[in-house]
């Protein structure tokens, strides 16, 4: 059997994908740069994924080399009561395997649009699951904010990875992320947990850098990834090449870094199978 083939067969026998929303309400942190990276890296390997631009600067869909500006269809057209077939705004990216559900400034409408609707915090939901026997994986990138449009993804997700600056005020920010999943799983989604932390842009030769990686550890424990992304001006510049770093520059030690997150990724999802073929393709 080959390598892709064992993913494959390890994929299909969960039955339905996870869903995991990746989410910090602070913006510059890398959140859409580990969401395409983590996605294309474990598309690569044969895995099938979605991902769903749920930010309405459509970040996620500009860095898959999509003209956001110009679709017709969006993840918007979606939430709302007339919602098109899900097949017309699925968009199949140059990444075999990794489709996308694109995103632009519309969506920003969707939080007045839901505010009257019956059970707004579970509109995503109703996009997602009838398609999630398509995927093993569905990654959300939720915007900076705990908006209405982030609760909805943290009321449809499995878990949430929370990508962080090593910064100090990433401390504060991580609290509170974790005091609205703890309301939403009492409340929405009982099943919610949190799937890990990844510190992006890491420098290890900044003492504050060390020093916040170092206090996240003792307060988080094994919830924080030991995979680190560094700071690398590969990062936007495959994001204006519209391609993920994994495929834009292949070698690269972001590319790589963002192998490894997702070997131990795998590892925490219980895909242990999908994870020894992953590691057999490098």
């Amino acid at each position: 059997m080959s390598a892709n083939n064992a993913v494959r067969e390890a994929g299909a026998a969960t039955g339905e994908a996870q869903v995991i929303a990746l989410c910090n309400q602070k913006g510059g942190v890398g959140k859409t740069t580990s969401t395409v990276n983590l996605g294309a890296a474990l598309a690569e390997c044969g895995l099938r994924v979605l991902l769903v631009d749920l930010d309405p600067q459509g970040a996620l869909s500009a860095a898959l080399g999509v003209a956001h500006h110009n679709l017709e269809l969006t993840v918007y057209d979606l939430l709302g009561r007339n919602a098109p077939p899900i097949d017309d705004v699925l968009i199949k990216t140059t990444v075999p395997n990794l489709h996308l559900l694109p995103s632009n400034i519309d969506l920003s409408a969707a939080e007045i649009q839901l505010v009257n609707e019956v059970g707004r915090e579970h509109s995503l939901a109703r996009v997602l699951d009838p398609i999630r026997d398509r995927y093993d994986f569905i990654l959300i990138d939720c915007q900076p904010s705990l908006s209405l449009l982030t609760v909805n993804a943290l009321a449809c997700a499995d878990g949430v990875i929370i990508p962080m600056e090593c910064e100090y005020f990433s401390l504060r920010g991580l609290a509170l992320l974790n005091d609205t999943m703890e309301k939403v799983r009492e409340r929405l989604n009982p099943r919610l947990e949190l799937s890990g932390i990844v510190v992006t842009m890491f420098d290890p030769r900044l003492l504050h850098s060390r020093q916040v990686r170092d206090r996240v550890a003792e307060t988080f424990g094994e919830q924080l990834y030991d995979t680190m992304i560094s700071r690398t001006v590969r990062f936007p510049d495959s994001t204006i090449a519209g391609e993920p770093l994994t495929s834009w520059a292949p070698k690269s030690r972001g590319a790589e870094q963002y192998r490894e997150l997702a070997r131990e990724f795998l590892k925490r999802s219980g895909r242990d199978e999908a994870q020894s073929s992953l590691s057999l393709m490098q």
